[in-house]
């Protein structure tokens, strides 16, 4: 792998061991997947930040790392999701001695320069890459996003690798970094309207039928952005995919479209039988949820807003959770979309989400979902039986 005389520096240890064990790592990960050099990075997204996720051994690595001076990131760098609402994680039932552990983490990563807004959604907080720049995300609803909706260039990083790249500034370029790694595999046509939970339907669906393959979708109707933030994290939670494109709208669609019409390539048709036989096998029960969360990948502004204005005058019998970052809930405060909320019985719950804190702790049993991709974890990883569908069918009012 060829390494620029100021890679071979760091490499070396000129610039002392931190960033030399950073550098080792970006170059072991170059030597796999047979990168040949190098390429300078825009921003970075570091994964490895809930406790439930990396416990006491990642939080000693990170607290080692962060205590060398020399361990700072030298491009804009934003965290993934943690365990707990950091500002009010006693409201809502966090533990103190798992708190405490995770406001440790943060502050190791706060040490080292990075955004502690902690969210799954860096895009819509300001860490937004333009067309064709090379990044080292590693959050996998971000990455799948940053490839096909905003058009950069990333391959789906582990912590430790996005943290390296972040300190170093460098990734190898391999994978989809590449023009020939970005040309779709084979067609979706998905031949029927598509709304809301729909999208995640479709996304688990495929990601399910293709693993890491790069899809090219057709759609009927004309999907909106938060449509494709939730298209893109069930494709990457079911599967691996990283990439996908929509025809006559994303970025890279007329250069997947040229590719497709020189090959052959394979086709799977949608029809509304498929995606509401999906719906329904992504609910593990036929109880009504006694929490509801949303924002799984995080909550834009206008998701906020069309919860506030569904709930105007109810009264919640079931619990609300509404995940989104520190950010988003600032503008819902200052819009009274929070108040809103607040006055039907929901919280706005910033910093982490159902699927990364420590929720099978808080006496919950079924957990009501809008997200393709937290109906798939939140049995696995929280031991919960879940209910997927639209946010509005699944809130109980008095």
């Amino acid at each position: 792998m060829y390494l620029t005389p100021e890679e071979e520096k760091m490499y070396n240890g000129y610039y002392g061991s931190t960033i030399q064990k950073c550098m080792e790592i970006l170059v072991a990960l170059g030597d796999i997947y047979d990168a040949t050099e190098m390429v300078d990075i825009s921003s970075a997204q570091v994964s490895g930040v809930s406790y439930k996720t990396i416990g006491d051994s990642g939080l000693e690595y990170l607290v080692d790392l962060a205590s060398d001076p020399k361990a700072k990131t030298c491009v804009p760098s934003t965290l993934n999701p943690a365990g707990v609402d950091l500002d009010n994680w006693k409201d809502l039932g966090f533990k103190e001695e798992f708190t405490k552990r995770q406001l440790e983490i943060v502050k190791a990563y706060r040490k080292m320069n990075i955004m502690t807004t902690c969210t799954c959604t860096p895009y819509l907080i300001g860490n937004i890459p333009l067309k064709g720049s090379h990044i080292a995300w590693s959050e996998s609803s971000a990455v799948v996003y940053a490839n096909s909706i905003l058009g950069a260039r990333t391959n789906r990083e582990g912590g430790p690798g996005a943290l390296s790249a972040a300190i170093c500034g460098k990734t190898p370029l391999y994978g989809y970094h590449l023009d020939e790694e970005r040309i779709p595999d084979l067609i979706v046509d998905v031949e029927t309207d598509s709304l809301g939970a729909d999208y995640g339907a479709i996304g688990y669906m495929v990601g399910k039928k293709i693993g890491d393959k790069v899809p090219y979708f057709k759609f009927k109707n004309k999907p909106f952005p938060n449509d494709l933030k939730s298209l893109g994290a069930a494709l990457a939670s079911s599967g691996a995919v990283a990439l996908y494109h929509v025809e006559n709208l994303t970025p890279e669609f007329q250069f997947a479209q040229n590719r497709i019409l020189e090959d052959n390539i394979e086709q799977i048709t949608i029809e509304k039988k498929d995606i509401t036989e999906t719906r329904e096998k992504l609910s593990t029960s036929s109880e009504k949820p006694d929490l509801i969360c949303l924002g799984c990948p995080h909550s834009s502004l206008d998701e906020i807003q069309d919860i506030a204005e569904f709930l105007v005058g109810k009264k919640l019998k079931n619990e609300l959770w509404v995940c989104t970052s520190i950010n988003m809930k600032a503008a819902a405060d200052r819009m009274g979309l929070t108040a809103i909320i607040e006055k039907a019985g929901g919280k706005i719950v910033c910093d982490t989400c159902m699927v990364v804190s420590p929720i099978e702790d808080l006496g919950f049993e079924v957990i009501g979902v809008d997200s393709a991709k937290a109906a798939n974890y939140i049995p696995s990883m929280c031991g919960l039986d879940v209910v997927f569908d639209d946010f509005k069918n699944l809130i109980i009012d008095y």
